[in-house]
This record gives C-alpha cells, structure tokens and sequence, in this order.
C-alpha cells in the first residue's frame, strides 16, 4: 500500500485520486480587542458565565456546546482547528498519510505526552476511545454515542477498523472514502480519552474526565461551578490561566448583570437587545462574529400530522421569516432559506423562499385534509444558544403566525439534558433547535442533521426524523469525491431536494455574540462556536474581575 506523509507544511492531502481540500471559511467581519498588546501575563482564576451547565463531561457521549465547552478545555484531539479557523493542523498526531484508495488514514502520533492521571498516550488510548463509540459490544459502549452515528454513519459505520501499528501509530481503515474524515477528527467528540480512567471510573466517566487537554478537573457541582486548573505540562505549553471556573448562570439579563458587577470576567448567551448596553460600558468588550450556524424548526416527520408534504410546506407559507428574525434578532440575523449557512462553501444562493403567504398556507391544509387546521406542539429550549438566545419568543411568534392559518400550538420546554434526550427519542411534534457547525464542511450540516443515517431513534442527529433514499444517495456521492468543485453541485442538489420537501422551516443565521471584562485578554469566538481558553490571561491575574 504506497502513502503520502503530511506533515504541518502540507496544506493538500493528496491521495492519487482522492483529493481533501483544507476547509476555508471566508473572512468574516468580528469585533474585539486589537491583536497587539503586552505580553501575556501568568497567573489568576478566570469565571467564565455561561447559559446552562454540562450535560455530562464524556465528550463521546454529548452533543451539546455547553457540555462541549468544557470538555474541550479538558481533552485534546489528533488534530485540530487553527485559531478562527477550520483549517486543520496537528495535535496528538504530529502527521499523518492517506492511502491512494481513501481507505486507509494513518497517524503517527505525539510523543511524551501524558494523561491528567499521570499514564501515557499511546496508540491503545487512541484505539479505546474509538472503539467505545463504534462498537455495540465494546464494554464502555454504554450510550447513544450521537456523534459517531451521525458523522459516521452507525455502528461502526464508515471506520471498519482502529489499530495500533505500534505504541505511536494508529491506522484508521474505512469502507470507502470519506473527503470529511481528516476534518471530522478535530472535532470535539473525537477527543482521546485516558483508558486507565475508563477502567476505574466505567459508567461514571462522564464525571471524571481524564484527557490530556490544557485543563484538568478539580470539581463539578453540577449547576453550580465546574474548576479547572492548569496541565502545566500540557505539550503546547501550559496555559496563562492557573485555573478556570464555568458558572452556570440560566438568565441572559441575569448573566450581563453579573459581568457588569464584575463576579464574572465573560460570558456568552447575550440578547440583542442588549448589545448597544455593553458597547457603551467601557467596562466591557464585546465580541462578535458571523455565525456558522442556523435555528431551524424541525417537523416530526414520523407523526402522522406531519407525513403530508403539504402540511409541511402550509406551515413553511404561514411562517412571516423576516419579521420574526428582524424583531428578535434585529441585525444580528438573517433569514435562512436553507439549512447550509451562507459562510459555508456549497450554499445554494438560488433557492426560492417560501413566501409568506397566509392563504396559501390554509389552502394546502385543506388539500392535506384539515380544513379546520389542527392542534400539535412546539419544543422550545429553555436555554440560550447562539443561533437562538431567547427560544420561547421565537415559539411565541411562530404560535401566533401558525394561529393566523387555523393551527394551535401549545409551547412545551424541559431542562436541557431533557430536551436533547427526548428529542432524540422523537417524543415531539414540532420542535426548535439549531446547529454551529462543527468543521466548515456542507456535510456536517445536510449529513450530519437531515440523512436517514442520522435519524436513528436515541441517537438522532436528524430530529425530522427525514428518510429521503434521493436525499441519502447525493449525500453519499458527495462524501467520496475529490474536490470541492466536484462536490459543491451535489449539495446545491441536496438544499434543493430539502426544500421541496420542507422536513425544516430554516429560521435564522445569526451573529455569535460573546462579552468580557476589559482586562480579559486573548478571548476569541471561533466559527465552530467554541471558546478555547488556553490563550486566555489576565491583566491583572490576582485581582477581582
């Protein structure tokens, strides 16, 4: 088998006739502090506000940003995202070769690192940490393991086979080639997990997570704190901070008092409304960057209501996008017309939205069958996302324009754990959520959220729970081309299928929007929505926030 090695200098991986490109976003506009400033200083605790706690600290076991937030302090992955980026780089692995055929990735791995509870990093943790998602029978596959499924594609899905070719080399073998697979790695789920940790701890690992990250944990009370400190002998040199401390703090208004106070150095989850109050506290820096992201309302597709096509696009017709996304989001929004954001590469300019058109809407409900229109539920998180801050308005103008057509909606919430769980159940009739993706790729988004693959109950990804056997052939096309130019045309195929079937009404893409104390420095939003704190110090490291 003849390979190619790739190393940081190679920006191609080139494999004959298999080509993956590096994912690019464009440059996208974002506020902040100026790069140029003093040096780094060392020292200090950093509190750090955010809109809900962890689900669980396991990062193969979670789907959410909040859990992610954390366990990405915590865990390292073998490669990684450059800084503002989706750029790929090394990180575990130092390189790495691609077989001519795509099936066969090989990763020569970083030497001399170690665990938080002191053992080695070798190939046999990298092996455990991905055997546990991929196999049924493994004996720390205890859980839905979502994001395998969903990238993937099941259990074990693509990747037939992890082994270590000795203690600093592991060979990924695929059942074909997949042009995501390098950027899927650096993502959060594909953390590398202390074995040693796995052994003791087993079902409660997800409360004592042993990575090899820039932090470590020293406690979590759950909805109260998380504490972190400092590896400081982290492989790419220890953090400025000696220790970091997430608060979970559910208000947005709540949250913004407390940075003001100066109880908090930072926080995510603001309201539009509030922007123009930071700017003009000179307190305060606010941070702003053009979101990869959509909010989206998902039908239950498995309901009987929401079978019909047409009732689908009745309610994408009763839908007043503009209105709702310049009342609530004003300019930190705009309206999606299909689940790919336009940052993204393969964004189908040319789709034709939805009208907003009252009348049309009832008539195709008459044509579906419900004259009189018909009663259902819509989830809405109780929690603040960055495509979504505030959920329930955006429940409440939606119920109100559904109303206009004849449809009631009751508005249903559960605590946030809750809500993903059941959701993934396919407990619901209509739901809200939204996505950040994750490396910049169109498949992470129209894949990863809307082929059947994803729509496993317990482990959806795709919460329409949308079957389309068209749908899932593009997709798959799409995953083993070669370029981008290639691949770009199947996924403006892809957006057009979606729309015609209306699994989704793609509500918003928004701004991501993030605050710090003036004296926080090196604090960055990043395009996959993920805030790294390994760069981040203090101006004055042993002083109140």
């Amino acid at each position: 088998m003849r390979t190619f090695v790739l190393t940081l200098a190679t920006i191609l991986v080139l494999t004959g006739s298999f080509l993956v490109l590096p994912v690019h976003l464009p440059a996208v506009p974002r506020t902040g502090e100026a790069v140029a400033g003093p040096a780094p200083l060392t020292g200090g605790t950093l509190i750090y506000g955010k809109p809900k706690d962890a689900v669980k600290l396991d990062p193969h076991n979670v789907t959410d940003g909040e859990s992610f937030d954390v366990t990405r302090q915590i865990f390292d992955t073998l490669v990684q995202f450059r800084e503002g980026t989706t750029e790929v780089e090394p990180a575990l692995a130092t390189s790495w070769r691609v077989s001519r055929d795509g099936l066969a990735w090989t990763f020569m791995l970083r030497r001399g690192v170690r665990f938080h509870d002191g053992t080695p990093f070798t190939a046999k943790a990298v092996v455990t940490s991905f055997e546990r998602q991929m196999f049924k029978h493994h004996p720390h596959h205890r859980g839905p393991f979502e994001y395998w499924a969903s990238m993937f594609g099941g259990y074990p899905g693509i990747v037939t086979r992890v082994r270590a070719l000795d203690e600093q080399t592991v060979r990924f073998e695929l059942s074909r080639p997949s042009a995501p697979f390098l950027a899927n790695l650096a993502m959060p789920f594909a953390a590398i997990m202390s074995p040693a940790a796995l052994e003791r701890y087993g079902e409660d690992i997800f409360k004592h997570p042993i990575g090899t990250g820039p932090f470590s944990l020293v406690e979590w009370l759950p909805n109260e704190r998380v504490v972190l400190q400092a590896n400081r002998g982290h492989w790419a040199g220890r953090p400025y901070l000696d220790r970091l401390i997430f608060k979970p703090i559910l208000e947005n208004s709540v949250r913004l008092l407390e940075l003001e106070a100066g109880t908090i150095h930072g926080m995510h989850g603001i309201n539009t409304d509030d922007v123009p109050r930071i700017q003009r506290n000179p307190a305060l820096v606010l941070h702003t960057q053009t979101g990869m992201n959509v909010g989206y309302l998902a039908f239950n597709t498995e309901k009987p209501l929401f079978r019909d096509r047409r009732v689908r696009q009745a309610l994408s017709h009763a839908v007043d996008k503009a209105r709702l996304v310049k009342g609530l989001f004003g300019a930190y929004g705009v309206p999606a017309q299909t689940p790919l954001p336009p940052v993204i590469w393969g964004h189908h300019e040319g789709i034709r939205p939805y009208t907003y058109d009252p009348e049309r809407a009832r008539r195709l409900l008459a044509e579906a069958g419900h004259p009189r229109g018909f009663r259902a539920d819509l989830w809405a998180m109780s929690v603040a996302r960055p495509y979504m801050p505030d959920a329930r308005k955006v429940a409440e103008v939606l119920q109100a324009q559904f109303r206009a057509v004849g449809v009631e909606v009751r508005i249903v919430s559960y605590e946030w754990g809750a809500y993903l769980e059941r959701s993934r159940n396919g407990e619901h009739d209509m739901l809200l959520l939204g996505w950040t993706g994750d490396n910049g790729d169109p498949d992470n988004f129209l894949y990863t959220l809307l082929s059947s693959d994803a729509a496993v109950r317990g482990s959806a990804n795709n919460l329409a729970f949308f079957r389309d056997r068209r749908l899932d052939d593009v997709l798959r096309r799409a995953q083993a081309l070669n370029t981008r130019e290639e691949r770009a045309p199947l996924y403006r195929k892809a957006q057009e299928l979606i729309h015609e079937e209306a699994p989704w009404i793609p509500l918003v893409h928004s701004v991501q929007l993030g605050a710090v104390r003036r004296g926080v420095r090196g604090y960055a939003l990043n395009p996959t929505g993920d805030h790294r704190f390994h760069r981040v110090w203090l101006e004055q490291p042993g002083g109140r926030p």
